[in-house]
């Protein structure tokens, strides 16, 4: 394998693995944000400290 091979396959290689990284926090910020219960206030709840909604 010459060195430009060489250089060329691990340039691909890191870009594979910064792009699954990348795509793994996306994934998290996106489920984050989908599983955010409805603000609704319940009888039986303690009174939050400071009010999200």
């Amino acid at each position: 394998m010459s060195p430009v091979q060489q250089r060329s396959l691990a340039l691909a290689g890191a870009a594979v693995v910064v792009a699954a990284f990348v795509a793994a926090n996306v994934h998290l910020v996106v489920t984050a944000f989908a599983s955010q219960p409805a603000c609704t206030a319940r009888p039986d709840a303690p009174v939050p400290a400071r009010h999200s909604c």
